[in-house]
């Protein structure tokens, strides 16, 4: 199968945003890609306010659209992720969205919807990141299925540091692991590449990474880079620093040979660790 990363450079200005996607995922399709995947916060990125202000419900337009180009496309679209503010939010969340993540199917439909969780409370380049302040974690580790029945993992942004829970997506069957993502300009620089390839080779699954790029908001960059790595670990394609979509083939049979040589899936110790 042939997957696609989109990498652009959202703003607060959704129509733009929007345009983007749909042209990149178009073009995407046609270099054959039948999986597409969409970076975090696509449909709006940008200051905290910019993010509050463009949030939308999961029946809001960027995924209408989503859904939309999915079944003209007949592709399978992970839509990055985008601020969902619920319609009927539960208590616990005091009021924060969630930064959501959803799988589409190619007949439209929703395969799975999966709410980030590991929040990003961090200090990068001098820059003070509390994700927490407006969005709530989510409590699911999400698998869904691609059309063709292979599993794929739903991830985004800043859990890519957490190996137990792309650890757990592999287990429970996952052969493709998404990674929409927003990485800020100094850790796609320092971290980006080795962490994506060490999840993939770690896991033995592709990894398809779509990172946002370029200036959003004062003092806010992110790195670009997006990848598609295979299961030993080899950048099989990778972007430049602008708007654009990356494909690769997705060797199946390769997949199935590295797990069968190399069991280390097959050798863990779970009774001992955990």
């Amino acid at each position: 199968m042939r997957a696609a990363a989109v990498q652009l450079t959202a703003t607060a200005d959704k129509a733009t945003n929007l345009e983007t996607a749909d042209r990149l995922v178009r073009a995407a399709a046609r270099d054959g890609a039948s999986l597409v995947v969409l970076p975090e916060k696509w449909s709006v990125y940008g200051t905290p306010e910019d993010q509050r202000a463009g949030a939308e419900p999961l029946d809001g337009p960027a995924l209408s659209w989503a859904r939309a180009i999915a079944r003209e496309l007949e592709i399978d679209l992970v839509a990055g992720s985008i601020a969902e503010s619920p319609r009927d939010p539960s208590p616990d969340i005091l009021g924060r969205g969630y930064n959501t993540s959803v799988h589409l199917g190619p007949d439209g439909s929703d395969r799975a919807i999966y709410r980030k969780l590991h929040m990003f409370d961090v200090l990068v380049g001098g820059r003070d990141y509390r994700e927490s302040d407006g969005e709530a974690p989510g409590d699911e580790v999400v698998l869904s299925t691609l059309a063709d029945g292979l599993q794929l993992g739903l991830t985004i942004c800043y859990d890519l540091r957490f190996p137990e829970l792309y650890r757990r997506l592999a287990v429970d069957g996952a052969r493709v692991l998404a990674v929409p993502a927003a990485f800020t300009e100094p850790t796609t620089r320092d971290h980006w590449e080795i962490l994506l390839r060490a999840r993939a080779i770690e896991n033995q699954a592709f990894v398809v990474a779509a990172n946002q790029v370029g200036r959003h908001a004062p003092g806010l960059r992110t790195g670009g880079r997006s990848m598609i790595v295979d299961p030993w670990g080899i950048v099989l394609a990778q972007a430049p620093d602008v708007e654009c979509h990356i494909v690769a083939e997705l060797d199946l049979d390769r997949l199935a040979r590295i797990r069968a040589d190399l069991p280390s899936l097959a050798n863990r110790r779970p009774e001992v660790y955990g």
